[in-house]
């Protein structure tokens, strides 16, 4: 990293997690500025985490000040208070730690071309959490205008688990230029210790959290001196902490940490982490990256990884050091679930990561971003649009796509275009542009931001004190005197005041809080290792044995199929007819496939009564038999029928909501004043409809169909799903339930239960059906 910065090329250095990589990164500055002290920002870091900035102070300070170096660094964020952002920006510290949004603000100020223009280095820190986001089209964004402001500026980008390392030196390089960007790869480090957790030898047919091994779980905290137990979901994480909560005999210290809880706490339990006060910590991704706490010496994942790259991160947080093999262990939450832990074990063995999939930028983020170059002063057209295609997300932006964003943020489209107030920028002479006036730079600064959080209420006791926010749709489902489980407490409503949902303190029995949000699915490398499992007997005498039993129970009853087959089984039970699809697509797609193929159905006369998906299969069911499947499955499906369920679905409307935030379109807070999340949905609906009606070609329209299609639909893996159905699909007519569709089975007529309430019945049913679907008659 020395050498990069002696030779003044910019560097992406991947190393494994624990090999210091943030001090090399940080080393080339320290080494400058003892050399040569100086007054100015000379060091840009930016990371994808609140926590992670204050972390890496935290450990940047001790060399430091142990060397009595003349250096200051600060963090800002939106945490930041808002003296200390002004003064930051009069007197800046030598090294600066933010957030890409932070960083996107910071430009829009006039004074940004004073602050920067003696900019040396940027580092670009957990480049794989935001590359291929839309935080990182911003991030992107910003670092070409920082470009353009200091032309020597050295780009530096740190990473640990990527497969791909050329796809992100083209990210970072100016103009995509991947030859500017050397890559330094660190020693891979010791192999990670990892295993699956089986209690007693057995694995539940369904759930997906783990729940079931809480004591073992315990068992293991209390082993270890420090353990992080990571969860997929910010609920799932609660209802976990509860679990260990009530076999925590000892009275260990253990804590709950995820997104939803308030500043306070969160910083709270940071710090207890750091001092070695905690035993356990349960979290969701807020902690994945970066944090570096040396004392963490076991990581538990509750329930399946989803990715082997996501895993590696994840194990990499225990022993945060390169000589000492990671320990970690899964608890699979259900049998399908165990199948994903071993493939995950394999992959990382065979130093597997998960596929990198980059796309172009997005024109919503663009919008922004020119917004808030406009803040900053007056633009050239040609300067500016050179500048945002040095940007390697949006090397390919076309002269059409560019004029069409201009002319959204200048008159707020065709059907807008009569408002004032969606007019932002006017073209003063030909190719040169400003704001149409002042207070458009101070709105902007407000409402800029691309994290477009669900609408939230605070959860708060009679005295103020903020425990942290819930959604608001689980809110509306809430009255006074429910009782409520969060932030690792029991709570009781007492009342409802504005955005406060006020709480005290209970001992009774409470439900958890649920999220909505998009669901993690199964990277596609690991659905092929599943797939291939299952049509290989030989790797079954690696599993326990009532996984085993359990396919070969499948196998004699009806048939495993091969990696490139799609089975599909019918049976009748109870009176319903049900038809299981065996994808192993996520959860997205199954959810999106469900939809269309119950719609089908409807119109075919077989009376569906619903679906069930997970991220391995789909269940449809009906009153009347599927006799044969294929023509459910015609590629057809994704024209006419996608297009129209879509539309008249919430996900284009939600999909919208955030553009139109992200756009700019529709604000959510004016000075002093802030629009709860009902009001910011009603202004997008109302506009959403105005649009839908007289400009279906909108430019914000169009960001939102993308968005359906790639993030909530997961169009591609259901593409592809579609596309080799016909050719490829196994159809078998059961008598009865299979071994294969329990899991599924089980969770019918209970999907919207939240994630705490299986109960003992859930489990006298599955062992029920277990039975029935075992019985080899």
């Amino acid at each position: 990293m020395l050498d990069a910065a002696h030779d003044g090329v910019h560097a992406l250095l991947v190393a494994a997690t624990g090999a210091g990589k943030t001090l090399a990164g940080f080393l080339p500055t320290i080494v400058d500025l003892a050399n040569s002290p100086a007054e100015g920002l000379h060091t840009l870091y930016v990371s994808p985490l609140k926590a992670l900035a204050v972390d890496v102070q935290r450990n940047l300070m001790t060399p430091i000040e142990e060397m009595a170096l003349p250096i200051r660094v600060e963090t800002r964020s939106g945490d930041t208070s808002s003296d200390r952002k002004a003064r930051q920006r009069i007197r800046p510290p030598q090294i600066l730690l933010t957030t890409p949004e932070s960083l996107s603000l910071l430009l829009s100020y006039p004074d940004s071309k004073l602050l920067f223009e003696g900019l040396k280095t940027v580092v670009v820190d957990e480049i794989h959490a935001f590359a291929k986001e839309k935080r990182g089209d911003l991030l992107s964004l910003s670092l070409a205008r920082l470009q353009a402001l200091a032309p020597k500026m050295r780009r530096v980008g740190l990473s640990a688990t990527i497969s791909d390392a050329d796809a992100y030196r083209a990210w970072l390089a100016p103009d995509g230029d991947i030859d500017t960007v050397r890559l330094i790869k660190g020693d891979p480090g010791a192999e990670p210790d990892l295993s699956i957790l089986i209690p007693d030898g057995r694995i539940p047919w369904s759930g997906h959290s783990g729940r079931y091994a809480a004591k073992q779980v315990m068992e293991l905290i209390e082993a270890h001196a420090t353990t992080l137990v990571f969860c997929n979901t910010r609920s799932l994480a609660e209802l976990i902490f509860q679990q260990l909560w009530a076999v925590n005999d000892q009275a260990l210290p253990i804590g709950v940490h995820h997104g939803s809880l308030s500043l306070e706490a969160r910083r709270k339990v940071e710090a207890a982490m750091s001092d070695g006060r905690l035993r356990g910590l349960v979290a969701t991704a807020s902690l994945d990256l970066g944090i570096d706490w040396g004392n963490v010496d076991l990581v538990v994942q509750m329930g399946a990884p989803k990715g082997s790259s996501r895993l590696l991160q994840r194990i990499g947080r225990a022993n945060h050091r390169l000589d000492e093999p990671s320990k970690g262990i899964i608890v699979p939450g259900n049998r399908f679930e165990y199948l994903e832990a071993q493939a995950a074990l394999d992959a990382i063995a065979d130093r597997e990561l998960d596929p990198e999939q980059f796309r172009p930028g997005t024109l919503d983020v663009l919008a922004q971003h020119i917004l808030g170059i406009a803040c900053a002063g007056p633009f050239d057209e040609a300067e500016l649009l050179a500048e945002v295609r040095s940007a390697a997300p949006y090397a390919g932006l076309t002269d059409a796509a560019w004029r069409r964003v201009l002319e959204y943020i200048a008159t707020g489209g065709y059907a807008l275009r009569a408002y004032d107030k969606y007019k932002k920028l006017v073209e003063e002479t030909p190719g040169r542009w400003r704001l149409t006036r002042p207070q458009i730079a101070a709105q902007h600064r407000l409402n800029a931001g691309i994290i477009v959080d669900a609408p939230m209420m605070d959860v708060r006791f009679k005295n103020g004190r903020s425990l942290g926010r819930v959604e608001e749709g689980f809110a509306a489902t809430l009255t006074i005197g429910d009782h409520i489980f969060f932030g690792g407490l029991g709570l009781e409503v007492v009342g409802m005041k504005d955005s406060d949902i006020l709480v005290r303190a209970s001992a009774k029995a409470a439900r958890l809080v649920t999220y909505g949000g998009q669901r993690m699915s199964m990277s596609t490398h690991l659905a092929e290792r599943v797939r291939i499992y299952l049509a290989t007997p030989a790797e079954w005498r690696r599993f326990p044995d009532d996984v085993r039993e359990w396919l070969e129970v499948q196998q004699r009853r009806s048939i495993l199929p091969q990696p490139d087959e799609l089975l599909v089984e019918t049976f009748p039970h109870e009176g319903r007819h049900f038809m299981c699809i065996y994808s192993f697509e996520g959860w997205n797609a199954h959810q999106s496939l469900g939809m269309l193929i119950t719609k089908r159905m409807e119109t075919a006369g077989l009376k569906p009564l619903g679906f069930v998906a997970n991220d391995y299969a789909l269940a449809c069911y009906s009153l009347d038999p599927v006799l044969d499947p294929r023509p459910l499955f015609s590629p057809d499906i994704l024209e006419q029928e996608f297009v129209l369920w879509v539309e008249q679905s919430q996900l284009l409307k939600r999909a919208f909501r955030e553009v139109a935030v992200i756009g700019g379109l529709v604000e959510r807070q004016h000075p002093g004043k802030r629009k709860s999340g009902r009001q910011v949905s009603f202004s997008t609906d109302l506009i959403y409809d105005v649009l839908r009606k007289y400009e279906p070609e909108h430019l914000l329209l169009k960001a939102a169909w993308s968005d359906a299609r790639a993030r909530m639909t997961e169009l591609g893996r259901l593409a592809r799903l579609v596309d080799r159905a016909a050719a490829t699909m196994v159809h078998v007519a059961a008598t009865r339930v299979t071994p294969l569709a329990v899991p599924l089975m089980v969770v019918i007529g209970r999907e919207a239960a939240p994630g705490g309430s299986a109960d003992e019945s859930l489990l006298i049913e599955a062992e029920a059906l277990a039975a029935e679907a075992m019985r080899l008659d």
